[in-house]
């Protein structure tokens, strides 16, 4: 099972196990089932009692009698209703005994402190046997003639059956999951035709059953791509409705968006069949357009039906799913070379993502949230297509620079502080932001210009280190040595842009010693400039600046008082004493190789020394010989 390998934490975590909004996870199932109640506080005793009460279960289904099956099916539910893992005190109970005999017999072996123990096989436990044999009844009782209120319980069982990885055979079969997709309107004989009023429960409980399934079986995600084709269905959905809040099957949809972001997120197939075959792009820009409620004010130019009002939960959360498929199904998109059409298509995109950005939701958790789905999506995009971003015309309130409309930049570079001053998971969180406005500016001059005006502006203040402070130049600047090496690439990057690539003016606002890291993975440790191609403007110098200039420390950026040179009083003698003492103590740490003694090669990066010398000896000899020839 793999994820693009750009998806943030959150992200991750949306890959959770579905349940009801009113169900709070919770580790361990209840003994109470059907009237049966273990007093005991034995673990056995607990795990005999559930067996019993499975065991009457699977004796009631097998009556086929509606009243009871239901009954007893509603009592099960809830007991059940906050379970995840049916048999975690019989696994506890089973690692605490391998301990045990780990620890008398001393030897070595790995025990999985999954609660879920994915990688065991738990095909003989007694408990899994009784759930697999659960699930068939259950599956087989769909093929009743029942009423949908019958339906409905017996889907909530699977579903909460689907939660657990062991036990999930009878649902991940082909003919089960066929089923499951008939219910849920995304079977063949379903295209075009929606569920009615009242099927509406079922269907959206048919779909957490396979977005359980789906995501806890490989081999259920095998089989809904290549034999269900659940894909097509789920756009066939999409398709037949606007996807207004209040159409109705707000939460039928939502899981119909849910089950289509876990299919393209685990498997690639998926992703590149809704993609391309399907047109998923055009599909999902439409949904999203529809769901926000816009209209367009001129090509490239939206409002919304609800001008300052912040967007209702329901709203924001079927945005958010929409914007996590597009995400996984424009991942190569940066990368490839588009065409009229699809640049055409993917600035209609922009228009809306423009929007996103621009809108709040009803919390500010939320509100970030959306914006950090709306940035992962812009990430994905052409750069020639962002144009857009800086197209709308500049009204009373907006940010205007060069004569352009800056509010989209402004609001990146908002949520990129905010997401600096909250400082977790970085990685995730900040990195998409941070390339996102690095690969702006380098193809859009006014970003650039106005960005740097932002976070670079004409330094004044030299008495601080540049990463002492709360500005945006200062915290950038500590995070190029931030641990993460990612995170500390993409702020050193995105500040050399800003200087345009130049080394001098680099070193200027961050310090040498900051900058060395960048400086030595690009070879310009030696000075020069960057591959960029950039004006050739000069750079402004405050007269704070001009007038500290020549008191600056160049590695840590900051004016610093000289400090009594040590060798004042000695005699020369004493001086070449400590000169030898000094390359005495270098040459012991680097035969013993505690250090490796470098310098900067002819290519501007950090060689050892000896090839350093040696190409240095090598220059010398050619440039000799040239002047010879010349003689």
């Amino acid at each position: 099972m793999s994820f693009p390998a750009t998806h943030t934490r959150r992200e991750r975590e949306d890959l959770a196990l579905i349940f009801s909004p009113s169900d709070p996870p919770k580790l361990q199932g209840s003994r109470n089932l059907l009237g049966i109640r273990g007093e005991s506080s034995q673990l056995s005793t607990l795990s005999l009692s559930l067996r019993m009460e499975l065991s009457l279960l699977i004796d009631i289904l097998q009556t086929g009698d509606q009243d009871a099956v239901q009954k007893a099916l509603l009592e099960f539910n809830r007991e059940y209703a906050q379970s995840f893992f049916f048999n975690a005190e019989e696994r506890e109970r089973r690692k605490r005994e391998k301990l045990e005999e780990f620890r008398k017999m001393k030897h070595t072996e790995y025990f999985s402190n999954s609660d879920s123990d994915s990688d065991s096989d738990h095909s003989d436990d007694p408990e899994v046997k009784l759930r697999k044999k659960i699930g068939e009844l259950l599956i087989a009782s769909l093929h009743w003639d029942l009423q949908p209120c019958c339906q409905l319980v017996i889907l909530e069982a699977i579903r909460i059956l689907s939660r657990d990885k062991h036990g999930l055979a009878p649902f991940a079969h082909a003919k089960s999951m066929h089923l499951l997709a008939q219910l849920a309107g995304l079977g063949v004989a379903d295209e075009g035709r929606l569920p009615e009023a009242s099927d509406s429960e079922v269907a959206s409980e048919a779909l957490k059953c396979l977005c359980n399934t789906v995501y806890n079986s490989e081999e259920a995600q095998r089989v809904a791509a290549e034999e269900v084709q659940l894909v097509r269905g789920l756009t066939r959905r999409l398709k037949s409705e606007s996807g207004l809040p209040g159409s109705g099957r707000d939460t039928t949809r939502f899981y119909e968006l849910r089950l289509t972001f876990l299919l393209t997120a685990l498997r690639l197939d998926v992703r590149r069949q809704l993609a391309h075959q399907l047109h998923g792009v055009a599909l999902l820009a439409d949904s999203l357009e529809a769901a926000l409620g816009l209209r367009w004010l001129d090509v490239h130019e939206v409002a919304t039906s609800r001008p300052g009002n912040p967007l209702p939960r329901d709203v924001t959360e079927q945005a958010m799913e929409i914007l996590k498929i597009l995400f996984n199904i424009t991942f190569e998109s940066s990368k490839q070379q588009v065409d009229e059409e699809d640049a055409a298509l993917y600035r209609h995109l922009a228009a809306i993502l423009r929007h996103c950005l621009l809108t709040d939701s009803d919390s500010k958790e939320r509100t970030q949230e959306f914006h950090g789905h709306t940035v992962n999506v812009l990430v994905n995009l052409p750069l020639m297509c962002l144009d857009v971003l800086l197209t709308p015309k500049v009204e009373p309130g907006s940010v205007e620079y060069m004569g352009m409309n800056m509010d989209t930049v402004e609001a990146l570079l908002d949520f990129m502080n905010r997401r600096l001053d909250r400082g977790l998971k970085l990685r995730e969180s900040l990195t998409p932001v941070l390339n996102l406005l690095t690969e702006s500016s380098r193809y859009h001059r006014e970003t650039r210009k106005f960005l740097r005006a932002r976070v670079l502006p004409p330094l004044r203040d030299v008495k601080n280190r540049p990463e002492v402070g709360e500005a945006l130049r200062n915290k950038l600047v500590r995070l190029m040595t931030h641990v993460n090496t990612d995170v500390k690439h993409c702020a050193a990057e995105f500040l050399f842009v800003l200087c345009k690539e130049n080394v001098s003016r680099f070193v200027k606002y961050t310090g040498y010693g900051n900058a060395a890291g960048l400086l030595a993975a690009r070879g310009l440790l030696g000075g020069g400039r960057g591959d960029g191609k950039y004006s050739e403007e000069e750079d402004t110098d405050t007269e704070e600046y001009k007038e500290a200039k020549p008191n600056i420390n160049p590695v840590t950026g900051r004016v610093e008082e000289k400090l009594p040179n040590p060798m004042d009083g000695m005699t020369d003698e004493q001086k070449e004493y400590e000169a030898m003492k000094l390359v005495s103590m270098f040459d012991k740490l680097s035969r013993e190789q505690i250090i490796q003694p470098m310098g900067v090669g002819c290519d501007g990066k950090l060689t050892p020394l000896d090839e350093t010398v040696q190409q240095m000896a090598e220059q010398i000899s050619f440039h000799s010989d040239s002047d010879m020839e010349l003689d």
